[in-house]
């Protein structure tokens, strides 16, 4: 099996399974298939035969915890689809080994592989930081984005049915005010020498290729303070507590986490902040009770109203009381229902802050 092969076919799409699938569903999903394709319950059928062997090769990748780890790890690293050869080539898909692209060499075959004119090293080189010094000299630091923050909040039973603003107290990191966001006492950091200001290093990730991490010199920064910033110590980042209001949309419901963009800690060198996450607690109500969006509530009835029949009112929540038509010969325990008094059913509506 060629390398192009092992990035371009999707094995999970093969078997049907998700790529999150544990070993027991691979193996049912094989064995189904493979009873269902096999050659000899399907004589002189040429397609069932060639999709019985997709079958077997997705098998003994998927199969096999080690090549299923690198497969996925390949296929990460190159955006499940491999690389296909420019127009000038007829639009035919490259047959080459992962370690011609990242050899030492940055300039043979380039040409010839298909319409690259500086060699594929050249193509590469910046994506994987192995172009040197030169690749790294101008290699700029790339924004970050801020990290994503988690809060609580806890609401009465008729806030929650009702919606509310609550003000959220929140704390993150924040460029450092004392050195601008430096790390360096006189706003002058030097260029990280382990990464030469890229915030990142290469390592070796086996079959050829390599991956990149954050600089452990540096965090990821791509600077190191060369007097560092008695607040922040050298990180560019301080602790920051700000407060805002939050609108919780109504009919929210116990334990439910509420997303809100762009609100968590701010990013790094130009980078978008993070997001905000809101957990919300309800407590209870001594009348009400909840299932989902609809609002319960236990009534008495006298033992003539529940043979006879008759009317009985209901309270609601925040409004006047409705009034029920009681059957005769109604049971202990049963349900009657009061159209929209409930709790507001959950559309497409997010929480708001500011």
């Amino acid at each position: 099996m060629s390398t192009k092969d092992f990035i371009e076919k999707d094995y999970y799409k093969v078997l049907g399974v998700p790529k999150d699938a544990t070993e027991a569903e691979i193996k049912k999903a094989y064995r189904k298939l493979a009873r269902e394709n096999h050659p000899d319950a399907n004589k002189g059928n040429a397609k069932a035969e060639e999709r019985f062997k997709e079958i077997s090769e997705a098998n003994d990748i998927l199969g096999d915890p080690k090549k299923r780890k690198e497969y996925d790890e390949a296929r990460a690293l190159f955006g499940n689809g491999g690389f296909r050869s420019g127009p000038g080539a007829g639009g035919g898909s490259f047959n080459f080994d992962l370690g011609d692209l990242f050899g030492g060499a940055a300039g043979g075959g380039g040409a010839a592989g298909g319409g690259f004119g500086g060699g594929l090293g050249d193509v590469f080189g910046g994506l994987f930081n192995r172009g040197g010094a030169g690749a790294g000299s101008g290699t700029r630091t790339q924004p970050r984005r801020g990290q994503d923050i988690e809060s609580e909040v806890t609401l009465s039973f008729t806030e929650a049915v009702d919606g509310a603003t609550v003000p959220l107290r929140m704390s993150s990191q924040a460029a450092c005010k004392a050195c601008s966001g430096t790390g360096d006492k006189n706003g002058t950091p030097r260029v990280c020498p382990t990464c030469v200001g890229t915030g990142q290093v290469s390592r070796g990730g086996g079959g050829g290729f390599s991956l990149t991490d954050p600089c452990v010199d540096c965090k990821g920064r791509g600077l190191i303070a060369q007097d560092p910033c008695d607040v922040c110590h050298g990180s560019g980042r301080a602790k920051s507590s700000r407060t805002m209001q939050v609108r919780i949309p109504a009919g929210v419901s116990d334990g439910q986490r509420i997303r809100l963009r762009g609100k968590g800690a701010p990013g790094e060198r130009g980078g978008p902040a993070g997001d905000l996450y809101v957990v919300v607690h309800v407590g209870t109500h001594p009348v009400f009770g909840r299932k989902g969006d609809n609002l319960t509530v236990t009534v008495p009835v006298t033992y003539p109203e529940a043979v006879l029949g008759g009317e009985v009112k209901v309270p609601t929540l925040g409004g006047p009381a409705v009034t029920l038509k009681l059957p005769p010969g109604t049971p202990n325990g049963r349900t009657m229902r009061a159209r929209g008094k409930g709790a507001v059913r959950k559309v497409a509506r997010a929480a708001t802050c500011w």
